[in-house]
């Protein structure tokens, strides 16, 4: 039932899970921020869970990206093209978005990983989602502001730059609601994953693997007691307990 994907993390702000991966919703009065958007194969999902929520897609004044994966970004393509939605992300991570280059986790490494408890289930379920559609972003831009200042959006996220996952990765913090949308850097579980809770993907995962853990430290700065993940359920806790626990078992 799609009312058991949609979780309320504080007045507002919602965590949405569509194909074994996240979106955000964050609510001002009839104005809406997306932060992701999932697969090709969520969009129904990401009008569906809009729609419970009193919003339209028109609502929409902006899509944050935290990164420019085809689970995060896979239903972009469609909503900018219907509603014309502007697509914001790191000024780091733009061209990627654009597929000026591709930072992304291959067949050759799935393929060589196989033999990992989860992988072949997550896989048939993801090429059904549409994780091999060739997903690009023209029209994507940079966000506009002062570095860890607000934007000036609905629930008026601030940009954290978390490099590693991809090199333009980018954590939204929600001072409002005390919240992280930790996107990729930091998860809570994950199907080729044997635990739950704070955690690190498993390294064919991240583009640089050395940078991503040394990203950690960041998020651990970060006044907030909610967890956002682009992947598994919210969790709640500092920063610093999540971004430990996800060291201790790296």
């Amino acid at each position: 039932m799609l009312s058991d994907r949609i979780v309320q993390a504080g007045d507002g702000t919602f965590l949405v899970t569509g194909t074994h991966t996240n979106w955000v919703i964050l609510a001002d009065g009839d104005d809406v921020t997306l932060i992701d958007a999932g697969y090709p194969g969520d969009y129904n999902t990401l009008l569906a869970s809009l729609d419970a929520l009193g919003h339209r897609p028109q609502s929409v004044r902006a899509v944050l990206v935290t990164h420019a994966h085809v689970d995060h970004i896979g239903s972009l393509p469609r909503l900018t093209r219907t509603y014309a939605t502007p697509v914001l992300l790191h000024p780091a991570e733009v061209a990627h978005a654009k597929r000026e280059y591709l930072q992304q986790c291959g067949p050759l490494a799935i393929a060589t990983n196989i033999w990992r408890p989860g992988l072949l289930g997550w896989t048939r379920d993801i090429l059904a989602a549409g994780a091999t559609s060739d997903i690009g972003l023209p029209t994507a831009t940079p966000f506009a502001g002062v570095a860890g200042e607000p934007l000036d959006l609905p629930g008026a996220p601030v940009p954290i730059a978390t490099p590693g996952h991809t090199s333009g990765h980018c954590a939204y913090l929600l001072p409002g609601v005390g919240a992280v949308a930790t996107g990729d850097t930091l998860v809570t579980a994950h199907p080729t994953s044997r635990v739950d809770g704070p955690q690190l993907l498993l390294p064919m995962f991240n583009h640089d693997e050395a940078t991503t853990v040394a990203t950690l430290d960041r998020l651990a700065e970060l006044e907030a007691d909610t967890l956002l993940p682009g992947h598994g359920p919210l969790w709640r806790g500092s920063m610093h307990t999540a971004t430990d626990t996800a060291r201790r078992r790296g």
